[in-house]
């Protein structure tokens, strides 16, 4: 047998996958509801390479969309790095969305697209990593953390030891990682 190429399906995922066949037993509303999330989380993903282009080229934005052009404006104003890896292991990296270390503080911004409750966590882990990757404790440096969603931005100067547990965390999970890779799992 000769199958079909689809070369042009390299890389892509259907939404009616058979990995993920959980979608078999949806009904209509859940399938609407799954289809619907979808195509908001590839439109989030084109306006955060909009602000991140926009933010390379040093282009401001108008007020159309509230938090995204507050968010762009914001990290140009602040002389933010936009899209910046944070790296402690292969176990453990991210990459923040804006970013910068001036004056000893840090600023990490997120753009938020969804309409879902978002918690400032995911920034509090993106600190932890910064301080380890770069050598700073937390309790030496100003911390601020935005969230810029809707018509909202949530802002945040989180305790240093919040950053702290974080960072232990980090560690020793990390470390527990290493023990099972080492152990085959």
């Amino acid at each position: 047998m000769i199958f079909n190429q689809h070369s042009s399906l390299e890389g892509k995922h259907a939404f009616l996958s058979p990995s993920n066949y959980h979608w078999l037993g949806y009904t209509d509303e859940k399938m609407e509801a799954r289809y619907i999330a979808s195509v908001a989380s590839r439109r989030g993903t084109d306006l955060h390479n909009l602000a991140h282009e926009a933010i390379r080229l040093n282009v401001k934005l108008s007020k159309g969309n509230q938090a995204l052009s507050t968010y762009v404006n914001d990290a140009i104003g602040y002389k933010m790095s936009t899209e910046q890896p944070l790296f402690y292991s292969e176990n453990c990296f991210g990459t923040a969305d804006a970013i910068s270390f001036r004056r000893n503080k840090l600023r990490i911004h997120d753009l938020k697209t969804g309409f879902t409750v978002t918690s400032m966590k995911q920034l509090q882990v993106y600190a932890a990593l910064f301080c380890l990757e770069y050598g700073y404790a937390p309790q030496d440096i100003e911390i601020e953390l935005r969230i810029y969603q809707r018509d909202d931005i949530r802002i945040e100067e989180p305790h240093p030891d919040t950053i702290n547990d974080i960072i232990t965390k980090i560690m020793e999970f990390d470390h527990q990682i290493e023990i099972m890779k080492d152990n085959d799992y």
